[in-house]
């Protein structure tokens, strides 16, 4: 039998926490980090699968998803999100074997973890954003980088209409349905949209949601409590990262995935996943959970 889906609440220091739990509560920590417009469930396949291989698997609402609270400072910055994979660490009694899972703006996270000297997390899985010094050229392939950019700025359009007032809250139910849709042709995603519904129920939280694209530009506004973690989320990882990527990714052209391993530190692996779009961990859980299992218990 699979392990049960158990829910736990964390205090941290600017914000309480809820989770998604799997496996012995003594196995060594697997933290894994959600990403936009996704909740703490799109972990459902995946935790389930390291709980059986004996990790403790805790999967947070990350700041401003409901059942979690909205941060007292307000910020929505990488680096707030990286101080609270640290905190969480220590709260949850992690060790040196713990490591961290992300998708999409959690792969951000995690990506800034693998990145900062200071991380108590030895391994790193990223889904569907690289780090972001693999989305630069390096001179030989410039041409070839070019290239890729025409189809990612149009897929990136979101981004620039996240940073608008008052639209993206007025249209965010019909925003959200567009981008699961397009991220991830022909998958059926009701009951990944009712979870996002009853994660961001209401003004206040879907302003948390766009709040992390707004947040990400206007640096300036980073509270200082955070600043020991404001250059890793753009810095290259120190430690061994297996970036996971769907071939149909409609939110990051996929053509960018060969890039990626150039980046990346030694021991790191870039696996490219049939049939699947940016959603992979629930469009190809099984594929996804046996890449993930074997890296995380390599040495």
């Amino acid at each position: 039998m699979p392990p049960t889906t158990r829910t736990l609440e964390i205090d941290l220091a600017q914000l309480t926490l809820s989770a998604l739990t799997w496996g012995p509560d003594d196995g060594p920590l697997a933290l894994c980090l959600h990403g936009f417009p996704d909740t703490a469930h799109t972990w459902r396949h995946l935790g389930p699968q390291l709980g059986e291989a004996g990790w403790r698997v805790v999967a947070p609402f990350t700041r401003g998803y409901a059942p979690s609270g909205l941060p007292r400072d307000g910020s929505y910055h990488v680096a707030a999100l990286v101080a609270d994979a640290v905190e969480l660490h220590a709260a949850l009694g992690g060790d040196e074997r713990a490591v961290v899972v992300g998708h999409d703006w959690g792969a951000i996270t995690a990506n800034g973890l693998g990145a900062l000297p200071s991380s108590p997390y030895r391994r790193v899985v990223s889904m569907a954003v690289p780090p972001i010094p693999a989305l630069s050229a390096p001179r030989p392939d410039v041409l070839a980088f070019v290239a890729l950019l025409p189809r990612q700025l149009r897929m990136s359009w979101y981004t620039l209409f996240n940073q608008l007032p008052v639209l993206p809250e007025r249209h965010f139910d019909r925003l959200v349905r567009h981008l699961w849709a397009a991220w991830s042709p022909g998958f059926d995603a009701r009951e990944d949209l009712a979870h996002v519904a009853a994660a961001l129920p209401d003004r206040a939280r879907v302003a948390a949601a766009v709040g992390y694209y707004r947040a990400a530009s206007r640096q300036w506004r980073l509270p200082e409590r955070y600043a020991d973690f404001q250059e890793c989320w753009t810095a290259s990882p120190i430690v061994p990262t297996l970036y996971l990527y769907g071939e149909q990714d409609g939110c990051l052209n996929p053509g960018f995935g060969p890039r990626v391993l150039r980046s990346l530190p030694p021991g790191s692996e870039v696996v490219a996943v049939p049939d699947a779009g940016h959603f992979l961990q629930v469009e190809r859980p099984e594929v996804v959970g046996q890449h993930v299992v074997r890296f995380l218990e390599m040495s």
